[in-house]
């Protein structure tokens, strides 16, 4: 399995919560969401199974993020 280059993150404003941008080695683009649980000392983890949808832009990505992560879309202008 290849490595995607994360071009962008974003958290909550609580911070346990976070979405990443990446773009794959094919130049297609992607997104995915994590959490990270103070008493999990594994750091974050996926929890939204996002990754496998592929986009052809990084605006196209970001705007279907905004549409399935209800965090982001509540706190961002942008979406």
């Amino acid at each position: 399995m290849s490595k995607n280059n994360v071009i962008f993150s974003e958290n909550n404003e609580e911070g346990n919560l976070c979405m990443d941008l990446f773009v794959r080695k094919n130049k297609t683009f992607g997104f995915e969401e994590y959490r990270k649980d103070p008493e999990n000392i594994m750091g974050w983890y996926k929890i939204g199974n996002y990754s496998g949808k592929i986009f052809d832009t990084k605006e196209e990505a970001y705007k279907n993020a905004c549409i399935k992560i209800k965090w982001l879309k509540k706190r961002n202008e942008d979406c």
